[in-house]
């Protein structure tokens, strides 16, 4: 049996990342020509960093393209794991970015520089109005496509990010303790990390071919065992496809020979309302063979 289902969400986001980019290159711009300004080292820097943003953006936006694209016979998945490998790359360039700006702000802890606190709040009340809309525009769907939640927290993060600058910023203005503005991104940035570590703990463990999380194998098995007139369960396998998708192959031994087509749907529609598995290919035995894989369930 092989019943295929894909999930096209990702086209309707098509507009939201074009969206997305033009903002965030609109204030890369802004941040950039008010840091130039000014002679902040700091909005420059920032600058650069989100310019870092629209390229996790666009990566995220080609990969939900590439994962929409029809399979051909040298990929007869199509180009599905894009989707998977985006969410990875988006996590790391995340990582990596909080992790360089927790360098910087060890080094300015040690001597803080002068604030331009005015210029910095203005530009920084402008980045969370445009980091947290292009936010939004990928909440809806976050929950069920990895790639999208990768895309929503490179820009939430960076809204929290420059939330936190407009708070420290007038703080500063208040107390004049020039130390605030690098805690204060500490702060952020380990709330960040925290918050990213999933997600690249989970795109990394789909693209060796995991378990997805919607899926407990163990139940699985014991669903396709309780089957009637099933006496075997062997070489079952369940994986992501993508970031929506999930494929499963298992051998059921039916001695009493093949169950016919109502079956197997029944048993395709089981799968899916219980595990979101949305490409279950089974195949029926007669009797015992040898299974040719390593892996009995």
């Amino acid at each position: 049996m092989n019943q295929h289902s894909h999930s096209h969400a990702a086209f309707a986001f098509n507009r939201a990342f074009a969206i997305g980019i033009a903002l965030n290159l609109g204030f890369v711009a802004v941040e950039a020509g008010a840091g130039w300004m000014v002679g902040s080292l700091a909005l420059l820097a920032d600058a650069g960093h989100n310019l870092s943003d629209v390229a996790g953006l666009a990566l995220a936006w080609v990969a939900a393209l590439a994962a929409g694209r029809r399979p051909d016979p040298r990929h007869t998945y199509g180009w599905q794991r894009a989707s998977i490998l985006a969410a990875f790359a988006n996590a790391v360039l995340l990582l990596v970015a909080m992790g360089s700006l927790l360098w910087e702000a060890g080094h300015r802890l040690q001597a803080p520089p002068p604030t331009e606190a005015g210029t910095v709040m203005v530009v920084a009340a402008i980045g969370v109005l445009v980091n947290g809309a292009t936010a939004a525009l990928f909440m809806s769907g976050m929950k069920s496509d990895m790639n999208l939640r990768g895309a929503f927290l490179h820009m939430a993060g960076d809204a929290l990010v420059s939330l936190g600058v407009v708070c420290s910023g007038a703080l500063y203005l208040w107390t004049g303790w020039a130390r605030l503005d690098p805690l204060t991104s500490i702060a952020i940035a380990l709330v960040i990390i925290a918050g990213t570590w999933r997600l690249f703990r989970q795109s990394l463990h789909l693209l060796f071919d995991g378990v997805p999380e919607s899926v407990v194998l163990a139940e699985v098995d014991a669903l396709l065992r309780a089957l009637p007139g099933v006496d075997d369960v062997h070489d079952l396998h369940v994986w992501a496809m993508s970031t929506t998708d999930v494929a499963l192959t298992a051998h059921l031994v039916m001695p009493g020979g093949h169950p016919g087509d109502a079956f197997l749907a029944q048993v395709g529609r089981e799968l899916h309302d219980r595990f979101h598995i949305t490409h279950p290919t089974l195949q029926i035995e007669l009797g015992i063979h040898d299974h040719g894989c390593d892996r009995v369930a």
